[in-house]
């Protein structure tokens, strides 16, 4: 099991160990080592999200990294889902992005990708962290470090090439809420490209002022800009760019769940022999009932996973599917990407209401189940205790017969 690693990487209190500089160098130093293993080409990239904090990190891991003899491509603020494509594109060892997500600038984290631009294995990380517990050892080689100039350039591009060549976004006024976070600039640039009137809010990052009351976990600004600008959509973003919502034109907004459902209608109307395998989604333990019941009325499965884009990824994988994603608007659409991408899974959703030629209301033609969540604290009963919680939620289940979870 692993003592530093999370579902999405390290996260933390700055300045709480282990979100403290000199963690980040020995971190940096572990990973080089772990990764220089896996062959002879020993080159990370790393990037942030608009944290201040973000540049105290990145030194300390650069350093690290150049102890280990591992060569380092600078990106700069970019968001999440650029380093899983900047890693592929140049055939890197792994990627590494400083950020904390959707959480207050007072936090920050570190999480990697791998040389497919997917997150790494429980084992490598377990690796990393076995050598996070022995010293440093004088190095016979330093690696360089290198500033990419175009990253951005480069992922507006990709995020362009994942909407159909031949939808445009002409004549949409669509909101952007980038959270003040890492698609501030990005996200603006790909809709304006592809045609979109773009209205920009919470895209003047200061390096306090990252998801704060902005982006997907603040809609209310969104939804006011919306209909402020009579925009036919809004988009928010969070704070590294990898989860989303949307609003329609009456500021009605939109989670993953539902956004999940248009990009799979619109995949089904796309083309039925594309070769994608859509016979199934993958959700998560929070994925609403009202969505489940929907897909089998359409002979669609639905796998649920534990909470986290991994094991969504890990339950798609498995069966060969290609969208899954979770409440919060972490999207994956991995015959586009190999992460989830928030620009992206936009993208599709817009493509969607434009190839069905209907509103969003219409498309999502099913209503939430109510849910609430309850978390239960153990009182250290142990087996016992876990026994006789399992036995409640069989009973609640034999009651509820399908009509309930």
């Amino acid at each position: 099991m692993q003592k530093y690693f999370g579902t999405d990487g390290i996260r933390g209190k700055v300045g709480e160990y282990p979100i403290t500089p000199d963690f980040a160098l020995r971190l940096g130093y572990a990973a080089g080592k772990v990764l220089g293993r896996f062959g002879d080409n020993k080159a990370v990239i790393i990037g942030k999200d608009t944290r201040l904090s973000g540049y105290l990190f990145e030194a300390s891991l650069e350093a690290g990294f150049c102890y280990a003899g591992v060569d380092v491509y600078m990106a700069g603020p970019v968001p999440t889902p650029a380093i899983a494509y900047l890693t592929r594109a140049l055939r890197l060892s792994a990627g590494v992005v400083i950020s904390a997500s959707h959480n207050p600038y007072t936090d920050n984290g570190i999480k990697f990708f791998s040389t497919k631009g997917t997150k790494l294995s429980d084992e490598i990380e377990l690796q990393i962290e076995e050598e996070l517990s022995r010293d440093f050892v004088a190095p016979t080689t330093l690696g360089r470090v290198i500033r990419i100039e175009d990253a951005r350039g480069r992922y507006i591009e990709f995020c362009k090439n994942t909407y159909p060549h031949d939808l445009s976004l002409r004549g949409l006024k669509i909101v952007l809420d980038c959270a003040n976070g890492a698609n501030y600039y990005v996200a603006p640039h790909v809709f304006r490209e592809l045609g979109a009137n773009c209205i920009k809010i919470g895209c003047k990052p200061n390096g306090v002022n990252i998801n704060v009351e902005c982006g997907s976990t603040h809609p209310d600004a969104l939804v006011a800009a919306v209909l402020e600008h009579k925009a036919d959509f809004g988009v928010a973003f969070d704070g590294d760019g990898d989860r989303l919502l949307m609003t329609d034109s009456a500021g009605i907004v939109y989670n993953g769940d539902k956004l999940m459902y248009v990009i799979l209608k619109s995949y089904l109307a796309e083309n039925k022999n594309s070769g994608k395998n859509i016979a199934g989604v993958v959700g998560t333990v929070m994925t609403n009932l009202g969505l489940e019941l929907k897909l089998k009325q359409n002979n669609i499965k639905l796998v649920r996973s534990q909470v986290g884009d991994r094991y969504v990824m890990a339950e798609l994988e498995q069966h060969g599917w290609v969208i899954g994603g979770e409440a919060s608007g972490h999207l994956l659409c991995l015959d586009k990407h190999t992460t989830g991408d928030g620009i992206i899974s936009a993208l599709q959703v817009l493509a969607g209401v434009i190839r069905l030629k209907k509103p969003l209301k219409d498309i999502v033609d099913w209503q939430d189940y109510p849910q609430v969540i309850i978390n239960v604290k153990s009182n250290g009963g142990g087996s016992k205790w876990d026994s006789e919680c399992e036995a409640v939620i069989q009973n609640a289940r034999a009651e509820l017969v399908g009509n309930g979870r």
